[in-house]
């Protein structure tokens, strides 16, 4: 590193102002490569940009989640435990019951 003891203020301001802006381009630089790799990698793997930014999966590729809850009495009704909770898990445990009797 070199010695800036020697320098003026005036001179010391310079660089300054020189480094700011050189770490400008440099960041703004390192920010569109990084888009670049990131927009290549998205369209290698067939997703788009607002599937990527959301964390969605392309569609049509969405495999629905497998049931976590299962009404005792009626099979069909189950519940993956995302999402807005389905109408009978309320009744369920509005009616006092706990959820995990129903945990597949």
């Amino acid at each position: 590193m070199e010695d800036l003891s020697k320098y003026s203020l005036s001179q010391l301001k310079k660089i300054q102002n020189e480094v700011e802006e050189e770490l400008k381009k440099r960041h703004f630089l390192s920010v569109s490569q990084a888009r670049e790799q990131i927009l290549h990698i998205a369209r290698g793997t067939g997703l788009s940009i607002d599937d990527l930014i959301a964390g969605r999966h392309p569609k049509g590729s969405k495999e629905p989640l497998a049931a976590k809850y299962r009404h005792p009495d009626d099979l069909e009704k189950q519940w993956s435990g995302r999402g807005r909770m389905p109408f009978w898990v309320k009744e369920w445990i509005e009616s006092g019951r706990d959820l995990s009797e129903t945990k597949v």
